[in-house]
C-alpha cells in the first residue's frame, strides 16, 4: 500500500487549485487572503483507505476540494483528494467515496446514498491495488444543511450514439447530468460511464 498524507502550502498549490473549490460546501477562498487556507493531500492506492483518510480530515474541519486517479512518482496508481480548510472552518461534513469496475453495484450504492441525502463531487478512473480499473466516485453530505434525498442513474456503453439517446432519455424524465468518465468496466471493457440525479419528489 503507497499511502501520502501531506499538508500541501498554498504557495505550491494555491493558484492551481483555487478553480476547484467547491461552491456547495460554502468555501470562498477568494474571501479570504491566501495565506488562510490550510491544504491537505491524500494520497493512496486503496480506496478503502481513502475513505477513512477524508472522514477524518472532515472531523477536523477540511472539506473536499478536488479529486484525480492516476499514476504518481512513488505511489504507482493512486487516487489522489486535495482537502482545504479556513481558519473559522467546524466539522460539518460527512463524506462516501465508491469504487467499483461493475455498474450495477455502482448504481445500487448511488441510490443508497442518494436516498441518506449525500450529493455527487466528482468522479475518476483509477488502477486499484488489486487490479483492474475502476470508477470512484466521492459524494458529501452538510450537516448543517437540510438535505434532500436524490435518486441516481448510472449510464454505461461503448457506443457514443447510444450514450446520446440514454442521456436525452434521462434528460426528458429530469435528471441532471453531474459527471462522466471513460472507464475499462468489469463486463463492458472500455466504457463512457455518466452519472445523474434528480430529487427525490416529496423526499425529506
Amino acid at each position: 500500500m503507497a499511502l501520502g498524507l501531506w499538508r500541501v502550502s498554498l504557495a505550491i498549490l494555491g493558484f492551481a487549485l483555487l478553480p476547484v473549490l467547491g461552491a456547495d460546501q460554502g468555501l470562498r477562498a477568494q474571501e479570504h487572503p491566501p495565506s488562510e487556507i490550510d491544504y491537505l493531500l491524500l494520497a493512496t492506492n486503496r480506496t478503502s483507505t481513502m475513505q477513512k483518510e477524508m472522514q477524518e480530515a472532515a472531523e477536523a474541519g477540511y472539506g473536499f476540494a478536488g479529486l484525480m486517479g492516476g499514476s504518481t512518482s512513488f505511489g504507482g496508481s493512486e487516487v489522489v483528494v486535495v482537502m482545504q480548510r479556513l481558519p473559522d472552518s467546524n466539522p460539518r461534513f460527512a463524506y462516501r467515496l465508491l469504487a467499483t469496475s461493475k455498474t450495477s453495484t455502482m448504481q445500487k450504492e448511488l441510490q443508497e446514498a442518494g436516498e441518506a441525502g449525500f450529493s455527487y463531487l466528482e468522479q475518476t478512473v483509477f488502477e486499484s491495488a488489486f487490479g483492474g480499473k475502476e470508477t470512484v466516485v466521492i459524494l458529501e453530505r452538510d450537516k448543517d444543511l437540510a438535505q434532500l434525498p436524490f435518486e441516481y442513474q448510472l449510464l454505461a456503453t461503448k457506443r457514443t450514439s447510444t450514450m446520446q439517446k440514454e442521456l436525452s432519455e434521462a434528460g426528458a424524465a429530469g435528471f441532471q447530468f453531474v459527471g462522466v468518465t471513460v472507464s475499462s468496466t468489469a463486463f463492458g471493457g472500455e466504457e463512457v460511464v455518466a452519472i445523474l440525479r434528480r430529487p427525490i419528489p416529496g423526499g425529506e
